[in-house]
């Protein structure tokens, strides 16, 4: 089913979002906030609605032109889930985060991006990410490499690139650490203080939302560790990316030191997997 998932498609419906989210931004807004305490605005709810309304509208398109095609399922953080029970049966399915960084939109420093991911047998075969006020679009389909568009302002293509766009062969000497900008943790912190004992300079990059993993997609970030809580559909888009890029999301080890996430013990580390009974992520190293 995945050759027949239209790449062009997808970055439309992204861009449509991040459209309308651009509208509500230049605009005072309100924010509510969920049972997690989690803040909500309308642009998220929107959002929400316009890529969900055009998955279904793939839906019926592709049942058209395949008779024998089952619709496939969408999982939102704006809907209400679907109970395990049920959703453990499901083979593929579509992951969304309308808006991830609702608290990088609310302080408007534009570090918020759309996550529209595909999910196969608990991986992420497809993923866009797209930053409305950047101007950024990232995305990645499985066996097809990863790509990094700039837009203009008309959201026509000024620029596209396959990532990775640079690699850093010497960590020893210097290595470079995204971490998050309003979620660091002080096992984070810490994970970041052992890195810096092994390398003779260490530069700390703090961003916002899932532009974190598609730093270490692009290469302009080595590693990303984020000991802290996070949902499957905050990474399910940018793991896509990674992955194409030649990058992985491990789950965190305490029993592996800082600096062997970098080394070949990777194979001793266990993936990110999606669709779990429970959607809390563990903690994950990206690199």
């Amino acid at each position: 089913m995945l050759e027949q998932i239209n790449m062009e498609e997808i970055k439309k419906i992204a861009i449509e979002a991040g459209s309308a989210i651009m509208e509500i931004y230049k605009q005072d807004f309100s924010v509510k906030y969920k049972e997690d305490e989690s803040p909500l605005t309308q642009a998220d709810l929107k959002a929400n609605e316009i890529i969900c309304t055009a998955l279904e509208k793939l839906n019926l398109k592709l049942k058209i032109e395949h008779l024998t095609f089952n619709p496939i399922p969408i999982m939102s953080e704006e809907n209400k889930q679907t109970p395990y029970e049920e959703r453990k049966n499901w083979d593929l399915y579509w992951c969304i985060d309308p808006i991830d960084g609702t608290k990088e939109f609310i302080k408007k420093n534009d570090e918020f991006t759309v996550n529209i991911a595909l999910i196969h047998k608990n991986s992420p075969v497809l993923g866009v990410v797209y930053a409305p006020a950047l101007h950024e679009l990232y995305y990645a389909k499985k066996g097809q490499g990863a790509f990094k568009e700039v837009l203009s302002a008309q959201n026509s293509v000024f620029s596209v690139q396959k990532l990775p766009l640079r690699q850093n062969s010497n960590t020893a000497k210097n290595i470079s650490v995204v971490a998050s900008k309003s979620h660091l943790s002080s096992e984070t912190q810490e994970f970041i203080d052992n890195l810096e004992l092994n390398t003779e300079h260490l530069t700390l990059i703090s961003k916002g939302s899932s532009l974190k993993l598609c730093m270490i997609a692009t290469g302009e970030a080595d590693i990303y560790p984020r000991l802290a809580p996070t949902m499957e559909w905050d990474t399910a888009a940018a793991d896509a990316i990674v992955r194409e890029a030649g990058k992985m999301i491990y789950q965190y080890d305490n029993k592996v030191l800082a600096t062997d996430f970098l080394s070949t013990i990777n194979h001793r580390l266990k993936t990110m997997v999606y669709n779990k009974e429970e959607l809390l992520n563990p903690w994950f190293v990206v690199v």
